[in-house]
């Protein structure tokens, strides 16, 4: 499928969302009113939707332009970093990285990565989006992001999934919790402690909640969150112990969380990278993600 678009369609594009008036658009892209009209039908031709609602006070987005908005800058900014790099060719080229990352892998184990990785490409900008599983998948699929990392997106018809590891699910409690005494903790230990969880919107819950099932445990919670990092502030306040993937929680030395291996069963989540079935990556991109795969056993 050939797309009958350029890049002034898609700048024409963005400053009339921020704008949200023909006029005043019209004068920032230096070009006419009716010019600036038949760029955003040629986009909407090609998109084969309405991209704006008019009237004759008002300029609104529809859901499908709202929707348009971030891939269209994600291909601007990557075309300004490419065009730009060539002006000076005795220099690294610099480039942009636009990824979408599960929160409880970007809090902890993911910037510690990029500062390795930036070490070497300092020109190298990274953008994390760092979203819910579903919409890290919803990302890569609209093309809003070059690839993923996930734990979902393995069964998509339009993504490829390339395993990294296990992330297993730990105890996180204060270091003078009763349960902290153990060097493993079985999920019958659980019972009697105040448990803090996710909501069933979470794709960890869904996952935890299947598992347990299938061994035939129930775990009852007191309180829940809709993020794991805000259970992990339950967990530093002292409200209660959680459960979590590994990745999400704190590395060795923080002053007043720890974590136990959970066990009978242990439960674990498969970590991967998740892009467009048959895309290529751009070579930064390419770079970034054969680091990430080689360089995963030593995260720990």
């Amino acid at each position: 499928m050939i797309f009958n678009c350029d890049t002034l369609d898609l700048r024409a594009f963005i400053v009339l969302m921020e704008l949200s008036n023909f006029r005043r658009a019209a004068d920032v892209l230096n070009m006419s009113q009716p010019a600036l009209s038949r760029r955003i039908q040629k986009l909407e031709a090609t998109v084969g939707a309405q991209l704006f609602q008019r009237t004759t006070r008002q300029v609104t987005p529809t859901a499908i332009g709202r929707e348009l908005e971030p891939l269209a800058r994600r291909l601007i900014d990557e075309f300004d970093a490419s065009l730009f790099s060539f002006r000076d060719v005795g220099v690294r080229r610099a480039a942009l990285i636009t990824m979408a990352c599960l929160p409880t892998a970007a809090f902890y184990f993911l910037p510690s990565f990029i500062k390795a990785f930036n070490a070497d490409f300092p020109d190298v900008r990274i953008r994390v989006l760092d979203l819910t599983a579903n919409a890290g998948v919803d990302a890569v699929s609209r093309g809003e992001a070059e690839f993923g990392i996930n734990f979902m997106g393995a069964g998509s018809s339009e993504l490829e999934f390339l395993p990294l590891g296990e992330d297993p699910f730990v105890l996180a409690a204060l270091k003078d919790h009763p349960l902290m005494a153990k060097e493993e903790v079985e999920w019958s230990d659980l019972h009697g402690h105040r448990l803090i969880t996710v909501d069933r919107s979470s794709g960890n819950r869904t996952l935890l909640d299947a598992a347990l099932a299938r061994a035939n445990l129930k775990i009852n919670w007191f309180f829940e969150t809709t993020h794991l990092s805000t259970s992990l502030g339950f967990v530093e306040a002292g409200l209660g112990i959680s459960v979590l993937p590994r990745l999400a929680t704190p590395r060795k030395g923080h002053p007043i969380i720890t974590t136990r291996p959970l066990r009978s069963p242990a439960l674990s989540r498969t970590i991967g990278i998740i892009k467009r079935r048959n895309f290529s990556l751009s070579p930064p991109a390419q770079q970034f993600v054969d680091r990430l795969m080689q360089q995963w056993g030593n995260s720990d």
